[in-house]
């Protein structure tokens, strides 16, 4: 029986959703489930900021983002370079979005019985890709964090409404005292792997 060599993990990551896309394509055109599914958890978020941006129900987030797997999926093995992928998931998207945007607008027009010619979908602006390219740097810069960083992370600047840092300490186990200090640090670290990652 042959055992499938994984990709070596990097200092401090515990499991493949820490992956580099090179690592996660990889593992994906390997067959490895694991692998699809880090893969499609690291990027989901993104995936579903696009469509909810043209102005898509949380419903046709959902259809356009199963569209846009299946398109990963079948397009994969034809991605020459890996990291190119954010970049193709966004085009992907925007595209998926787009389309679902004119079938509204065209069903629109045909209940309002205005057939004149439909205007031509605008471009997908440079500034909205510039948006979500650093969305999802930033995403990943979090993601690569130490665990107990990234979870104070999340709990000190993602909860809606914020919590205080009493509630962050009681969730983290350690004493009220020391979020201030241990907060500074992992926004040290969040600034190094940003900064390296050219944000």
């Amino acid at each position: 029986m042959t055992v499938r060599q994984r990709p070596a993990l990097l200092d401090g990551e515990e499991s493949k959703r820490t992956w580099s896309d090179a690592q996660l394509v990889r593992a994906c055109l390997d067959g490895d489930e694991e692998a699809w599914a880090a893969l499609i958890d690291k990027y989901k978020v993104l995936i579903y900021s696009i469509p909810s941006r043209y102005g898509a129900r949380p419903e046709d987030c959902a259809d356009i983002f199963q569209m846009v797997c299946l398109d990963l999926f079948t397009e994969l093995p034809k991605l020459r370079n890996p990291g190119a992928l954010r970049p193709w998931l966004i085009s992907v998207t925007a595209h998926a979005s787009l389309r679902w945007k004119r079938r509204g607008r065209r069903r629109s027009e045909r209940e309002d019985h205005d057939l004149d010619a439909i205007p031509p979908d605008p471009p997908i602006a440079a500034t909205l890709v510039e948006e979500i390219e650093r969305e999802q740097i930033v995403r990943d810069a979090v993601a690569g964090l130490p665990p107990r960083c990234r979870e104070m992370i999340r709990l000190l600047f993602f909860e809606q409404p914020p919590l205080r840092y009493q509630e962050v300490a009681k969730r983290l186990g350690l004493a009220t005292g020391s979020i201030g200090f241990i907060r500074g640090r992992c926004l040290r670290r969040l600034q190094r792997a940003l900064e390296k990652a050219g944000f």
